[in-house]
């Protein structure tokens, strides 16, 4: 892949998975690579166990607002990356598609949120690994 890949991070309501792993993607990707998330039924604002967690290692996603899932945020996208969401992201050809089994952080205190946190983070270092040269 190119170093403008794009990634796409899909969960429900994209209030706390997709949140805290786009936020950890744009952080280590340093603008190597294009990352946007969205969710299938969005929350009307971003998981505060989920931001709490992150502004732990000094990130903040606090100000981001859930975004519904769109045809064309599939289409746009290099490496769509499902957590959670079921059939409800449409799948395209030629699309690199990943299911990342995730604890649902909704609801839950911090304590239960850092290690979906930690999953992520690992998981994205990965990710990163792979996609930008």
């Amino acid at each position: 892949m190119t170093d403008t890949s794009e990634v796409l991070f899909v969960c429900v309501h994209n209030a706390g998975r997709s949140q805290m792993a786009a936020a950890l993607l744009q952080h280590y990707a340093l603008g190597r690579v294009a990352v946007r998330s969205a969710g299938s039924e969005p929350a009307e604002k971003v998981n505060p166990a989920a931001a709490e967690a992150l502004a732990e290692w000094g990130l903040d996603i606090t100000a981001e607002i859930p975004t519904k899932l769109s045809t064309s945020d599939v289409k746009g996208a290099d490496v769509v990356i499902t957590m959670g969401c079921g059939d409800t992201c449409p799948v395209f050809p030629g699309k690199r598609y990943l299911d990342w089994d995730l604890a649902d952080p909704a609801g839950q205190p911090v304590e239960a949120v850092r290690p979906v946190r930690d999953d992520i983070d690992r998981r994205v270092r990965a990710l990163l690994a792979e996609i930008v040269d």
